[in-house]
């Protein structure tokens, strides 16, 4: 799989620099030296990376208890299901020993 990227990055290679010389400028320039329009738009963008790493801290948190909810509930199902068990177990040995007294009474 590697030996297929190699003709891709040697392709594109030689773009990245000229992409980076260009693009390094920009993002290093003070903001007052920046055209308006240019400053405004950074601006703008770092006020939405914000409000998105808010919003995706907000997510994670109702995640994690939407998470911890499920397995309280999984905890909740596995002991009703234990206890449903045990009152199949306990109905199965009252039912054979009435079913053994039954037989004896008929029997006898």
């Amino acid at each position: 799989m590697a030996a297929q990227l190699i003709p891709i990055i040697k392709a594109v290679a030689p773009y990245v620099a000229q992409v980076a010389a260009a693009a390094i400028p920009a993002f290093s320039k003070p903001a007052a030296k920046l055209d308006p329009v240019v400053a405004k738009q950074i601006e703008e963008l770092q006020s939405a990376a914000t409000q998105n790493a808010e919003a995706i801290h907000v997510l994670a948190e109702n995640l994690k208890e939407t998470i911890e909810g499920i397995e309280d509930a999984a905890r909740d199902a596995n002991r009703r299901l234990a206890l449903y068990k045990l009152g199949l177990a306990i109905s199965l040995v009252l039912s054979s020993a009435s079913m053994g007294l039954c037989l004896y009474i008929l029997a006898g």
